[in-house]
């Protein structure tokens, strides 16, 4: 029998998940839910549910995957044998495919415009003249599909190498080149006149924006930001060394995102203020607000182009893990099934997608509770799907396995004292479930 693979290093594991969590949700799908949100009371909640909720419930999945050494659905079937356990397995690779669907379009919107970006073709148009390109572009049914084919493809390649060859591999030269573009927009962000004004919306509470609506969506934007609640990192630690210390990982991970976060806050509210702009242009704050930002500065060319490349790495690092959730599950760790299930499940993924990708043109007109087809996916998973999924995985590690079991996992290859232990059972056992509740009956 072969034998399973591995992540190389530790820091190897660390780039990959961290890559997943930074992803859209960290750079394209924060400031549009910060903006839209009152800015630093979102990124108050946000900070607070990935250290109190989001980083715990990581931590919940690195403890299943390593124990079990086997995909989402297997992980669950091996620990809690002859149950209905192995269910989070399966609800987490659907909801994974459900946002692949979806955010593979957008994938689709960023080749698109980095396509323009790199002919020159995107400066030198006014802001309604970009709002109008982004429309265009969403609406135009042929583009749109080509795109998110080339980015399906993309990742269908990276995945079919399997886990060293392919997803670490490209996370070692995309994570490092991703944080050296961030720092380099960030000083120009700052650098600009009156960038403060952004500074002081994404760091200074606005009380008033204090509401069940935004505590609901900072909840669900912890969980998308860090991929918790999919069983994609149950997957991820699957392939984890008994030598590797999880809480240090899973600290390391939500610390990333958050400083991910925050950089993309500081990219964007700062120049949106200096240059007259609002922040809460929605989705469309990447696409429309910032060409016009740069068309305003020097070098803004270049500087829209880098950013772009930015987001590309961080959606496609994203894109990988939630295409490896479902072909782990399908492959069972036989290599030789590896690439044509990465091909069935990323054709599947992109035919899924076709209805989302035309949301805004050709079926705009069809709607799913007031929603189209894009808008419907993200509002299921992110605010239904994830946060259902967590709060299963909180109960099953700190309920069902065994806390002799679920410690001895835990202190392999770290010096967590029996007190953080504790703190953090204690945090899955309570905190979780409750605040959970707590938000979905507000």
């Amino acid at each position: 029998m072969a034998k399973k693979e591995q992540w190389t290093s530790k820091i190897g594991f660390i780039l990959a998940a961290a890559g997943s969590a930074i992803g859209l949700g960290a750079i394209w799908k924060f400031p549009y839910m910060a903006g839209a949100n009152g800015g630093g009371v979102f990124f108050l909640l946000f900070i607070l549910f990935t250290v109190l909720i989001g980083a715990p419930i990581l931590l919940a999945e690195f403890v299943i995957g390593r124990r079990a050494g086997a995909d989402a659905v297997t992980s669950y079937k091996k620990l809690a044998p002859h149950s209905y356990w192995h269910w989070i397995g399966y609800l987490g690779t659907v909801v994974s495919f459900i946002i692949l669907s979806f955010y593979s379009v957008v994938g689709g919107w960023i080749l698109s415009y980095l396509a323009r970006s790199v002919t020159g073709s995107l400066i030198g148009k006014t802001q309604e003249g970009y709002g109008a390109l982004f429309e265009s572009i969403i609406a135009n049914p042929k583009e749109v599909l080509i795109a998110q084919f080339i980015f399906i493809v993309i990742t269908i390649l990276v995945v079919q190498g399997g886990i060293q060859k392919g997803i670490e591999r490209a996370s070692r030269y995309m994570m490092p080149a991703l944080f050296i573009l961030f720092i380099i927009l960030v000083i120009r962000s700052l650098t600009l006149e009156g960038a403060m004004e952004g500074v002081r919306f994404l760091l200074l509470p606005d009380w008033s924006y204090l509401n069940g609506e935004t505590v609901l969506l900072a909840l669900g934007q912890a969980f998308f930001a860090l991929t918790v609640g999919l069983s994609v990192m149950v997957t991820y630690a699957s392939y984890l060394s008994k030598e590797d210390s999880m809480p240090r990982s899973a600290i390391s991970v939500s610390g990333l995102n958050i400083f991910i976060s925050l950089l993309a806050g500081l990219v964007i509210f700062p120049a949106v203020y200096a240059l007259g702009f609002q922040p809460d242009e929605g989705p469309g704050i990447a696409f429309v607000v910032l060409p016009a930002v740069f068309n305003e500065i020097a070098f803004g060319g270049i500087f829209l182009t880098v950013f772009l490349i930015l987001l590309l790495f961080a959606t496609l690092t994203s894109a990988f893990s939630i295409l490896e959730i479902g072909v782990a599950a399908l492959s069972k760790g036989n290599q030789s099934k590896r690439k044509p299930f990465t091909w069935l499940i990323g054709i599947l993924v992109f035919f899924a997608g076709i209805p989302s990708a035309l949301s805004f043109g050709v079926f705009g007109d069809v709607l799913i509770q007031g929603k189209n087809f894009f808008d419907f996916a993200d509002y299921i998973t992110s605010n239904f799907g994830l946060p259902i999924g967590a709060l299963l995985i909180s109960i099953f590690v700190s309920y069902r396995l065994k806390r002799e079991d679920v410690w001895n996992e835990l202190k392999s290859g770290s010096s967590i004292s029996p007190a953080l232990f504790n703190s953090w059972i204690f945090l899955l056992r309570y905190i979780v479930p409750v605040a959970i509740l707590l938000v979905f009956l507000t």
